[in-house]
């Protein structure tokens, strides 16, 4: 048994019981919410209390409570000490909680309460603000603003050295999400974001042209608002047909372009390239006829030309076919090796080397 519980059970001893139970309460507020803005019941607890505690002499909610005329007492709240005030008046604590919670007190009343020898006052735990829908967004960019700063790699990184990932963590969830594996899409969606966040904390230290996330999340809102006329405007769209009308004109208005092919990234894979430029062709009404010549490259545009007029993205269509042939190759690995004879590992690599 350490001293604390020593000392909690000798008081216990000689301590006679309250008449009374009292209150004590435990007020939890989330850091990704201004502090002040409360609940109305955090507000009704602080104001009937008759002492307000907190363990953080920077707790960001003294300001807020002080100005509203609630005293606080900014010392470590001992759990002995509180059921003592609590019980024998039956008297309202409210404990304000900091952002590593309140361990040393909470174990403390657990070791009272389980001794079955204490009074112990009306234990509560109230939420005076709750997390918003996206608030863990605020996490990412707070974790992210520390990577940049004392993070030897992270600090010196630019655009041009992330680049290369953007693209590879592109495809990773492309994969996950035509393979079906939830878990895994969840995390390169979060790869995703990394990329999205560490660009635009890179952006802001730029001398000339600093931007933020909040920019960049301000430019992407404002364009969803206005191409979304039927969402957030007077527009009419009954179909989808509708709205991607509405979108392409909006798109049309914002970019002026003087041809239909701008904007479109002529790095991408050839296939995916081919069907977008089909798109924007057809979209525009245009009458193109594709280029003759001779050779696999030509035979290819064809055929992707022909997919998107039906419908099918190629290079989808050429990602399942080749996962196919990679279930062949494997099904023929195997085979080879039931056989009993080496496999041929080109260039004289292990199998167990990661192309």
């Amino acid at each position: 048994m350490n001293a604390d519980a020593s000392a909690a059970d000798t008081g216990a001893e000689t301590r006679p019981e309250g008449t009374g139970t009292g209150r004590l309460v435990l007020l939890t507020t989330s850091h990704r919410v201004a502090p002040g803005l409360l609940s109305w019941p955090a507000w009704q607890i602080l104001r009937a209390a008759d002492r307000v505690l907190s363990a953080d002499p920077d707790h960001p909610q003294l300001p807020y409570l002080r100005e509203a005329g609630i005293e606080v007492e900014t010392a470590a709240p001992a759990a002995r000490e509180l059921v003592d005030y609590c019980v024998p008046e039956a008297r309202t604590a409210v404990v304000l909680t900091s952002a590593d919670g309140e361990s040393t007190l909470t174990d403390g009343l657990a070791r009272l309460a389980g001794s079955g020898r204490e009074t112990m006052p009306d234990l509560e735990l109230l939420p005076g603000s709750y997390d918003l829908p996206g608030a863990r967004l605020l996490d990412l960019v707070q974790v992210m603003d520390q990577i940049r700063a004392e993070c030897p790699w992270s600090s010196v990184r630019t655009h041009r050295d992330l680049a290369k990932y953007g693209i590879e963590e592109a495809y990773e969830l492309v994969e996950a999400i035509e393979e079906g594996d939830r878990a895994e899409l969840r995390e390169e969606l979060g790869d995703v974001l990394l990329q999205v966040v560490f660009h635009a904390r890179i952006a802001q230290d730029d001398p000339d042209e600093p931007f933020s996330i909040d920019d960049v999340a301000g430019t992407i809102v404002e364009r969803l608002l206005h191409r979304h006329p039927h969402v957030f405007g007077e527009a009419d769209a009954a179909t989808p047909e509708d709205v991607k009308a509405h979108w392409l004109r909006k798109k049309a208005e914002e970019k002026q372009r003087e041809s239909v092919t701008e904007g479109i990234p002529l790095a991408q894979p050839g296939l995916a390239l081919t069907a977008k430029l089909a798109s924007r062709v057809r979209s525009a009404g245009l009458e193109v006829a594709p280029p003759g010549g001779k050779g696999i490259g030509y035979e290819l545009l064809a055929l992707a030309l022909r997919a998107e007029a039906e419908g099918v993205d190629p290079e989808a269509a050429l990602r399942a076919a080749a996962r196919s042939y990679r279930d062949a190759v494997v099904a023929a690995e195997g085979g080879a090796g039931q056989g009993g004879g080496a496999q041929h590992v080109p260039g004289g690599q292990s199998p167990s080397v990661k192309e």
